[in-house]
C-alpha cells in the first residue's frame, strides 16, 4: 500500500476536557489511487490531511508512506488548499519553481538549475499559463490562480497530492475545467491523491474511491468504489443511471446522518416541540 492509516484519530484539549474531531480508523489507499472524503463541515477531513501531510500530529494512530513512519512534512507529500497561496510579489513562473528553490537551498544542491527551468516551463504549459508565466498572481483570474497553485504543488514530484477543496471557490465553469485538467494531469503523473470535496458530484466524477464521514466527531460511514472509468467522466456522466444511484447512495448517507444530528441538537437545547399545558 502507498499509505497505511491505522487507527488515526484526533481530539482537542479544552475548557471542559478533551473534544473529539476525529474517531480513531483505518485505511489503506493503493498507489495511484484518486480518494474523495465527503462529509459535513467540522468532521474532521481537512484535520486528516493535515496529519497524512505531517503538519499536525494525530492523537492515536499512525501514517505510514511505502512502510516508512510520516512523522513530519516532506517533499514525498504535496498539499493544496481552497484559497491559493501564491506569493503575491512573485512571478507564475517564479511561484511554480518556489518549492524546488526552497528544496535546493536546504539540501545546498540538488537539481540543477537547467532541469528545475525545464519541469516548471513544461507544466507551465500542461495547466494552460505558459502565455502568463512572468505575470504577478494579482493580474490572473482566480482559475488561473488556483492552476497556478496546482502546478506548483506538482512541481516537486510528490507521491502523494493531498487536496483540500480546491476548487470551491470557483463558478460552475472554471470549476469543471479545473477538474478536466486534474483529471488529465493525475493521469499523467500517476500521483496518488486524497481530495477533500463538499461536492457529490465532484467526487464522483474524480474519484476511483469515495469516503463519506460522519458529522462531528467524525467516523467512516462509508468507503464506495467508483465503478466509472476515467477516461469517460464528463459533466454529461452525471445524467447516467449508474451515476445517479451512486450519488443518492451518498447523500442518503449524509442526510441520514444529518438528521441524527439535528435529532441530537434539538434534545441538547431544549428544541423539541412538546405540548403546552394550557393547549386543547
Amino acid at each position: 500500500m502507498k499509505l497505511s492509516l491505522r487507527g488515526v484519530g484526533k481530539s482537542y484539549p479544552g475548557r471542559r476536557g478533551e473534544t473529539s474531531a476525529l474517531l480513531p480508523f483505518d485505511m489503506d489507499v493503493r498507489e495511484g489511487e484518486f480518494i474523495s472524503l465527503v462529509g459535513p463541515s467540522g468532521c474532521g477531513k481537512s484535520t486528516l490531511l493535515h496529519i497524512v501531510a505531517g503538519l499536525a500530529p494525530a492523537t492515536t494512530g499512525t501514517v505510514d508512506l511505502d512502510g516508512e513512519r510520516v512523522l513530519g512534512p516532506g517533499a514525498e507529500i504535496g498539499l493544496m488548499f481552497q484559497q491559493q497561496t501564491l506569493f503575491p510579489w512573485l512571478s507564475v513562473r517564479e511561484n511554480v519553481r518556489f518549492p524546488l528553490t526552497l528544496a535546493r537551498a536546504r539540501a545546498r544542491g540538488g537539481e540543477r538549475d537547467g532541469q528545475a527551468a525545464a519541469r516548471v516551463d513544461d507544466l507551465l504549459r500542461l495547466v494552460g499559463l505558459w502565455d502568463f508565466r512572468d505575470s504577478l498572481p494579482a493580474e490572473l483570474s482566480g482559475g488561473m490562480q488556483q492552476r497556478a497553485a496546482l502546478a506548483r504543488a506538482l512541481v516537486g514530484r510528490p507521491e502523494v497530492l493531498l487536496m483540500d477543496e480546491p476548487f470551491g471557490a470557483l463558478d460552475a465553469q472554471t470549476r469543471e475545467d479545473m477538474q478536466e485538467l486534474l483529471l488529465h494531469l493525475i493521469q499523467h503523473h500517476r500521483i496518488t491523491t486524497l481530495f477533500v470535496t463538499h461536492d457529490v458530484d465532484e467526487a464522483l466524477l474524480l474519484s476511483d474511491r469515495v469516503v463519506v464521514f460522519s458529522e462531528r466527531p467524525g467516523r467512516v460511514l462509508a468507503s464506495l468504489d467508483v465503478t466509472f472509468a476515467r477516461q469517460a467522466r464528463s459533466s454529461e456522466l452525471k445524467l447516467d443511471e449508474a451515476f445517479l444511484h451512486q450519488k443518492r447512495e451518498i447523500l442518503a448517507l449524509l442526510r441520514g446522518r444529518a438528521r441524527t444530528a439535528a435529532q441530537r441538537d434539538r434534545l441538547l437545547f431544549g428544541l423539541t416541540n412538546t405540548p403546552s399545558k394550557g393547549g386543547s
